[in-house]
């Protein structure tokens, strides 16, 4: 009988910690006011530092974790990574956009002004636009995925973001009439893909050169995970400090935000599933898949909400209440990737 596979306490009860962070921040930004705006204003090219700083520090150590050796035997078993740029780049993006404008603009036209109604639809394509680089490592473990393949599609996910993220976010804003200061965007991409990228091939490369594949993995990693989930809770909080005075005014908001995100996340997973079962992928490469397409790189899409709309923005909310229903939404998708083994 195979052992069950189960994720950390913490990774488990994500969104409980999200949740508490949540609460925080609306409570420092109810009580600290005006004074905590000194934050906001520490920018340099739109973006602000102290988000920034925290930001890297988590995306830096899902870099690490990416070995761009393990694309040479892509030409072994290419479907897998077929239908994973197909999903990510050419369907999930534009189903993302097509929820979030029934949702917000007409659904919604009741409860959000056409203002906010294309902030919140400018948030959801950023999260759309970014594929899960991090997580999926977690959900393949859990549904018994196939880790060196894993490992290839993700890799290939960070290298299409170098030269995809920028048209795909560019070309959806532009249909929903947003602004883009595409140099704000391009820079975005570089501080937060480009530059953890390459630091964490050069220290990937390093580590394992010098101390082993063994210690990098089982001892380096791990003590440098709980940085980054430090770093994830410290930008909720604060972003929540900011967010705190629209959700008060309207405490239904994020329930309305997580309807068209936990839709869309329901049916990017469906599509890529019975892909996968048509292209007649094994199990242990299906269901991966399956995880990174309905999941997000919402650090990524976090930073960049920030950087192009501000720290108060409804763009940033959005991406925010994307980490808050991503656990429990994908541990529904592993328990049904797992009652479905084939």
């Amino acid at each position: 009988m195979s052992k069950v596979k189960r994720m950390s306490f913490f990774d488990r009860y994500l969104s409980i910690w999200v949740a508490i962070c949540i609460i925080a921040g609306i409570g420092i930004g109810h009580f600290a006011g005006d004074s905590i705006r000194v934050l906001s204003d520490l920018e340099i090219y739109r973006v602000n530092i102290p988000v920034a700083i925290l930001i890297w520090l988590m995306i830096y150590p899902m870099m690490l974790q990416v070995d761009f050796r393990s694309l040479k035997t892509i030409g072994k078993r290419p479907k897998g990574v077929i239908l994973t740029v197909i999903v990510n780049w050419l369907i999930k993006p534009f189903t993302m956009a097509f929820f979030a404008w029934i949702f917000f603009s007409k659904i919604y036209a009741a409860f959000i002004t056409p203002e906010l109604a294309g902030e919140y639809i400018a948030g959801a394509i950023l999260l759309g636009a970014a594929p899960c680089t991090a997580m999926v490592f977690v959900w393949s473990y859990l549904t018994n995925g196939d880790p060196n393949y894993t490992l290839v599609q993700v890799s290939i996910n960070d290298l299409i973001i170098l030269v995809a993220f920028i048209p795909i976010v560019g070309l959806l804003l532009g249909i929903t009439n947003v602004t883009i200061p595409y140099e704000t965007l391009a820079a975005s991409v570089i501080i937060f893909v480009v530059v953890p990228l390459v630091a964490g091939y050069i220290t990937h490369h390093y580590l394992i050169r010098t101390r082993g594949e063994e210690w990098f993995r089982n001892v380096f990693l791990p003590k440098l995970k709980p940085v980054s989930i430090i770093a994830l809770l410290t930008t909720l909080v604060l972003l929540f400090a900011f967010q705190g005075v629209n959700i008060l005014n309207n405490p239904l908001i994020i329930l309305l935000i997580a309807v068209p995100l936990v839709i869309q996340t329901y049916f990017i997973f469906f599509i890529t599933w019975f892909g996968g079962r048509w292209l007649k992928l094994t199990h242990n490469v299906c269901a991966p898949a399956s995880m990174i397409g309905a999941s997000n790189f919402f650090e990524l899409a976090v930073a960049v909400a920030i950087a192009l709309f501000g720290l108060e923005s409804p763009a940033a909310l959005v991406t925010v209440v994307g980490v808050l229903v991503e656990v429990p939404v994908m541990l529904s998708l592993v328990a049904l990737a797992n009652r479905w083994k084939y």
